[in-house]
């Protein structure tokens, strides 16, 4: 199986612009967090320290990045848990912070505290409520076509102020969901409690170089509806706008990205979950 980057690792180059980059080299490198605890599941984290935008962004150098003696404590407030390593070889990099006891709840608040050297990087998130994926179908255009879209429905709950992400993940071929491009959605702009919407295929950074937005068939798909917090939204907003507007879409420039992690940059996500898993007509 291909391996591949996920989404922060490959932004984890120096904020600055291009007229910034030989002061910017000479400046210390950041500690980039990625990190979310979904309810029903157990806390993941990935760490690197960032890489000057002079660098060439390859799997070698990513790996030279990599930061895998940090210690990672999380809590729930009451309960608190050191983060293991583990080897994921479907990955670049290939190495992971898990936890195993605290396993995220929804309303529950949970602290992030990373040390590293004489570094101490923290974040605080919280799980909103999941809500139920009612349906996820896989449209053609027309009947002849062996692509396709995915359409959602759910029910937007009219009494609570909710953010959403939908991701997918295509099995055998990703390892990972991969957030849907444009799939950042704020309540306030629907028009109705009952939410339809056309999804696209996300960008996975590493190594594919060319953006579809459509599925396949003979694609099994996972669809995932996320329930997330305002700063996730902001997070992943800005991560999609350097994908939209960098030269290079494939490592945007993080010099506007959002952050909810003090002492470094990246995001520690609590999210809700409601997945569906749709089956596409077999490949001809």
């Amino acid at each position: 199986m291909k391996k591949y980057i996920l989404f922060l690792f490959a932004l984890v180059i120096v904020s600055c612009s291009k007229d910034d980059f030989s002061e910017q080299k000479s400046l210390e490198s950041k500690v980039v967090v990625e990190g979310w605890i979904e309810e029903g599941d157990y806390a993941e984290v990935l760490l690197s320290s960032s890489i000057p935008v002079t660098d060439v962004i390859d799997s070698t150098n990513v790996l030279n990045h990599v930061i895998r003696s940090a210690k990672i404590t999380i809590s729930d407030g009451l309960t608190s848990e050191v983060l293991r390593v583990k080897n994921d070889k479907n990955r670049v990099p290939p190495f992971v912070y898990y936890g195993s006891v605290l396993k995220g709840e929804s309303g529950k608040k949970y602290s992030l505290k990373v040390e590293y050297l004489n570094r101490q990087i923290e974040a605080v998130t919280t799980i909103p409520k999941s809500v139920k994926l009612q349906s996820a179908e896989y449209v053609k255009k027309n009947a002849s076509d062996t692509t396709g879209y995915i359409f959602v429905k759910f029910d937007d709950p009219l009494d609570e102020k909710n953010y959403y992400q939908i991701a997918t993940k295509i099995d055998g071929e990703e390892p990972i969901f991969v957030p849907s491009f444009y799939g950042n959605l704020d309540d306030k702009n629907f028009e109705k409690a009952s939410v339809s919407v056309q999804i696209n295929r996300g960008v996975l950074l590493f190594p594919k170089t060319k953006f579809t937005p459509y599925f396949a068939d003979g694609d099994l798909i996972y669809v995932k509806l996320r329930t997330q917090n305002k700063d996730a939204l902001d997070f992943w907003n800005s991560w999609q706008n350097e994908i939209v507007n960098s030269r290079n879409p494939i490592y945007p420039a993080n010099t506007s990205l959002k952050s909810n992690v003090t002492g470094g940059i990246g995001i520690w996500a609590g999210y809700g979950q409601s997945t569906i898993i749709v089956k596409t007509p077999p490949k001809k």
